[in-house]
């Protein structure tokens, strides 16, 4: 595929980015790595996680692998094998299990990158990080777990993973893992997530937090996956309990909601972003309405490559009102007024953990799931805005400078991680420009929390190709 004209097309912009990343390339003995922030006198957001793929090099390798894909360019396949190599000769050091932060994540990236570049090493390394990761599992309130934590950020991410590396290795006994530890969450009475101290110091102690990452939403949409790999009634009704508090908590007006960042301190702080806002709590919506709707309904999970996961089984029941509250979350979002409008929850902040470039993620699936169009020109119009946003003063390639935590706006940096920095934001531009080519359909390299189709076209569209 040759790039579109126009300095700022999507695909044109994702190739800037991969220049920034590459400027912050280190090659050792152990294979590649990136710096988190390559500017000479610049502080990194989140410079102590080099594995992860939040922010270290798991998710530069997905973003490399998705470029070329896009581009037809098999030069960054070698950015992806030396990324990969490095994952394989340092992922024995790491001790944090979690699929964001921790060795999860290094599985993720590491099937992938064997499933995509037929190298076979790095499929026997994401096996022997998922063995790890199962003989790691111990008991817990009489359930089986790692850490307690039913959130994304805990255990919800690490059954998400083991879910992703039972079909993609195909090897069922993840599979029964991840059950055995979505059992104790389904035990537990949802509706709220409490942050601990040390999770979060700038939340109160008793803070409840409905949202994605950290929150009542991310545990329910993994109950709901749950429920779509086993049809067993518990985790659907868990992960309804889960969602009627987001709607409880919620505000509404006028077919439009926003979730409130924490309770009952934060109750008017609304993020927009993935971590805590709407754009992620509309991918637990979404996932209830893919697993819960009528068999065969379009949209396969983006994170599972449709390997080895399926809807439910039998027939049941659609619930419009799922899909309905996706939709209310998204045109709250547009009510904002953002991107030029900035609020208390959208603020100077690119990325896809809590800025633009999730907000892509969110219209480009919706769009892909539904075919209504104004989610993609929605889609576009956040595209654009980020293209605009790119610096490129030193001709060392697109990157983007953001306050990414709200409460220091002084404190700007431009990483290169995918949660965090240019690889995510690339990747969400590489996802836009997905949409435009619907003859040239390719499969996206979706972490497991994506629930949106893995080929962002509706399939209307597809067919009348």
């Amino acid at each position: 595929m040759s790039l579109e004209p126009g300095d700022e097309s999507p695909l044109a912009t994702a190739v800037e980015a991969a220049r920034w990343i590459r400027a912050a390339a280190v090659d050792d003995g152990r294979g590649r790595h990136w710096r988190a922030n390559p500017d000479p006198h610049g502080r990194a957001a989140m410079p102590d996680h080099p594995l992860s793929l939040y922010s270290g090099a798991a998710g530069i390798v997905l973003f490399f692998l998705e470029l070329a894909a896009a581009t037809g360019d098999d030069d960054y396949l070698g950015d992806v094998r030396a990324g990969a190599r490095y994952l394989v000769s340092t992922w024995r050091e790491q001790a944090d299990l979690s699929l964001h932060q921790g060795l999860t994540g290094v599985m993720f990236a590491l099937s992938e990158a064997g499933w995509a570049t037929g190298e076979q090493e790095f499929e026997v390394e994401a096996g022997a990080i998922a063995d790890r990761v199962v003989r790691s599992a111990r008991r817990i309130d009489g359930g089986l777990g790692w850490t307690g934590d039913p959130a994304q950020r805990g255990d919800g991410g690490t059954i998400l993973g083991l879910l992703h590396a039972a079909g993609i290795l195909g090897v069922p006994a993840y599979q029964e893992v991840a059950v055995e530890a979505g059992n104790r969450i389904a035990a537990l009475v949802v509706p709220g997530h409490r942050f601990g101290e040390e999770a979060c110091a700038d939340l109160p102690l008793d803070a409840v937090t409905p949202g994605f990452l950290s929150g009542t939403a991310g545990t329910a949409f993994v109950l709901a996956r749950l429920y779509g790999v086993t049809g067993e009634s518990r985790f659907l009704d868990a992960a309804r309990r889960g969602a009627d508090f987001v709607r409880a908590v919620s505000t509404v007006t006028e077919r439009c909601a926003l979730v409130p960042h924490h309770l009952p301190q934060g109750r008017d702080l609304h993020y927009l972003g993935f971590c805590s806002g709407s754009a992620g709590v509309a991918r637990m919506f979404y996932e209830l309405h893919r697993v819960s709707g009528v068999p065969g309904a379009p949209g396969l999970p983006g994170g599972l490559g449709g390997l080895g996961v399926s809807g439910a089984p039998g027939e049941v029941p659609d619930d419009a009102g799922d899909l309905d509250w996706a939709e209310r979350l998204a045109r709250g979002i547009v009510r904002s007024g953002a991107p030029p409008v900035q609020s208390g929850g959208y603020w100077n902040s690119a990325c896809q953990c809590c800025g633009t470039a999730g907000l892509v993620e969110l219209f480009v699936g919706l769009w892909a799931a539904t075919g209504e169009r104004r989610h993609l020109e929605y889609a576009r119009t956040l595209g654009a805005d980020l293209a605009a946003r790119a610096t490129r003063h030193d001709g060392r390639g697109s990157r983007w400078y953001q306050a990414y935590r709200r409460l220091r706006p002084g404190e700007v940096t431009a990483d290169t991680g995918y949660m965090v920095g240019a690889a995510g934001i690339g990747a969400a531009l590489l996802h836009l420009d997905a949409t435009a080519h619907p003859k040239e359909a390719r499969r996206l390299v979706l972490p497991p929390d994506n629930p949106f189709p893995a080929i962002p076209v509706p399939s209307s569209t597809l067919r009348r190709s």
